[in-house]
Order: structure tokens, then sequence, then C-alpha cells
């Protein structure tokens, strides 16, 4: 089974925070929906096996109107095999959820919304520059129950300024509405964002990383109080309600990415389209793909599967790295998790190698001080 990503780049307004590739023009939005078509009928080969969730990101798919969603979906469904019941979400803002449009999107094949709401106060979505205020956040959901069951929000953490108690504040929220999932990711400081010019200027405070690591442990702590598994660092899903994309992605399973920037994982290969909304409309419309592409090396593959998989409740299975990998690679292996388990921040259950509770938040960092570097 595989997954199709599409991504739409156009958003309102700039977040402060965000290096996503986007566009605040609208302008080209037509051209651009033809061109995803024609990248779809291009790429229709490179999937194996058939399509079993869809997945709208951006930027702001809420800003696709009916005609632009039904000429994807009948471009899809013309050139792939999909599975019977796919899951199909799509990206939304809270100011894009009216009833009409909700209406419209209940109509479609869309089956899953995830509502990018990262906050219920006022103060963050001023800081983060959102398009949508404190009482869209939550009467966008109290709509959204009304056409959909499978609803997931976005929360951020350690923003700073943002106490304890407001953090608790915007899970009990979350809780009280009634979502079935949450993905929930800490403030990060990328280079060139506005976020990074103002704390650079003393306008915002820096990002605390013991704070965002104590909102992480009340999240951990909150969601599975409550019934939610966390079976990936940022995602928790109440059972029955993962994300298949987040599932499909974490657990190496293939991707296509369609639409400027997306990124495509197909057997041993990784591609990136170009990420410039005019330059990918006029390669596709004189009928090249613009993508770079790369073979991943045994190396390269063993470190994604270390990366991708310690950050999930399904941990690394020193069966497949010997398998898939080598001896050598598992010899490896074995050899640097014993300083992580003696610290108490990775453990062994039979043959799989998971994070304990103290080692999630610091999961990327010790993925990384288990890559290989120069077996091939």
């Amino acid at each position: 089974m595989s997954s199709l990503y599409i991504h739409i780049p156009f958003c309102k307004q700039a977040c402060h925070y965000c290096d996503f590739h986007f566009s605040t023009s609208l302008k080209h939005k037509d051209q651009l929906v033809e061109a995803i078509g024609k990248e779809l009928s291009m790429r229709k080969n490179e999937l194996p096996g058939a399509v079993e969730n869809i997945y709208f990101g951006g930027g702001t798919p809420s800003l696709l109107s009916e005609s632009d969603l039904t000429s994807i979906f009948e471009t899809i469904y013309a050139h792939y095999e999909v599975v019977e019941y796919p899951e199909i979400t799509l990206e939304a803002n809270p100011d894009d959820l009216d009833i009409s449009y909700l209406q419209m999107l209940s109509g479609t094949k869309v089956n899953r919304l995830s509502i990018g709401v990262q906050s219920f106060f006022e103060e963050d979505l001023k800081l983060m520059n959102r398009a949508h205020n404190a009482g869209e956040a939550e009467s966008s959901i109290l709509l959204a129950k009304q056409f959909f069951d499978n609803i997931s929000i976005d929360l951020i953490y350690g923003i700073p300024e943002m106490s304890v108690e407001r953090w608790q504040a915007n899970l009990s929220k979350a809780l009280e509405l009634g979502i079935p999932h949450i993905s929930s990711y800490a403030l990060t400081v990328e280079p060139n964002t506005a976020l990074k010019q103002f704390i650079d200027k003393e306008i915002i405070p820096p990002v605390d990383d013991d704070l965002a690591k104590l909102h992480f442990d009340i999240l951990v702590d909150t969601m599975q109080r409550h019934g939610f598994e966390n079976y990936e660092f940022s995602n928790f899903g109440k059972p029955g309600y993962f994300s298949q994309n987040n599932t499909a992605y974490w657990t190496g399973k293939f991707y296509l990415g369609i639409g400027p920037s997306a990124h495509s994982f197909v057997s041993s290969t990784r591609s990136w389209n170009i990420n410039n909304n005019s330059k990918y409309i006029k390669a596709l419309e004189a009928g090249e793909l613009p993508a770079e592409r790369e073979e991943l090396s045994r190396t390269d593959r063993y470190n994604e599967y270390i990366m991708t998989r310690l950050r999930t409740q399904w941990g690394v299975d020193l069966k497949v790295v010997e398998t898939e990998f080598g001896l050598n690679y598992a010899a490896y292996l074995m050899d640097h998790i014993q300083a992580f388990q003696q610290q108490g921040l990775l453990k062994l259950e039979g043959d799989i190698l998971k994070v304990t509770g103290d080692g999630k938040f610091l999961s990327d960092g010790i993925a990384s001080e288990l890559f290989m570097l120069n077996l091939k």
C-alpha cells in the first residue's frame, strides 16, 4: 500500500514561525491545480500497489474550491488504483471552516480534517501571526463535528511566555471538544523567518527548551490519561484514529509527493520538487517533471529507518536491521545503544528497541548518535 501527498502552496498570510514553501498570492491557483493534475498523470506508474491514503497539506488546502478538489480527485481516480475506503485528509485553517465550506467538503471524497488550531488563546495566535482568532479556533471544531467524525487538530507548545497553566488549558479545551487525534509540535525557530528576526531583535523572548520539555511531559501524561496513544513523537490518537498518512511516513511506506516542494520516497529513491510555483507550473506545461532525485545507499536507508522508527511506539526491530541492512549494521547498533541503556533513555523489549519515557523528548538526538556514517 502507498500514499499520495498533495502540497497546496497558498496561504492568506505568513505565520511568523513558518519556513514551508507557500505564496500569499492566489493569482496562479487555477494554473497550479492544472499543473498538479499533469504531475499526477505523468507519475502514475511510480507507486507500487494501491493508494490507501491521500493527504492534502500545505500551505492551506482549505483555500481550494469544490471544482479544484473535484478536478484533482478525478485525475487521481483516473490514473491510480485506490483502495475502497481510503483515508483522505484535508488540512484546514479555522477561519476557512464556515457552514457552507464544510457542507461542500462533506460532499467530496474528503473524510478527515486536520485543523490548524495551534492555540485556543489570542495572545499565542497573535504572536504566531495566525489568520484566525481564538473564537474561530473553537467554533470551527464545533462546526466541523457536524460533518466529520475523523478530526485532528494541531497544537503548538513551547511558545515564549506560555505558562504551564495556559498549556494545560489548551489541552483541556481540546479534550472537552472531543477531538480523537492531536498533532502537537514544539515551536522551533527556523532561519529566515519573522520569528527568528523578532527574537534576534529581542522583541520576543527566545524559545526556552526546558519549558518546551515541561510542556511535552504534560502533553504525554495528559493524553495518555485520557486514552490517547502517543504512536509517534508528535502524534496522539484514540484507537482507530491514528493518521494513516503519519503512520505510513514513520513506518517507511512508500509515498508520492505532488506539487511544489513536495517530497517522495519510493523503493530506494527519494525525490523532491522545485519550491517555486512559477517554475513548477512552467515545467509541467512543457511536459517536464520539476524534480531532483537521489538514490539512497544502504547506509542512508539504515539511518532513515533508525530515525523514523525510534520516534514511534513500534520502535526499531533488530531483526529488520540484521536482515535488511546486514550483520555489521546490527553489531554497530548494539554497540552504540549501550550508553543510552545505562542512562535509562533506551530499552530493549525482546528484539524491539524503544526510547523510554525519559528518552522520548530526546529521540531525534539519540537517533543521530546511532547513525552509520561510512559503511556502504
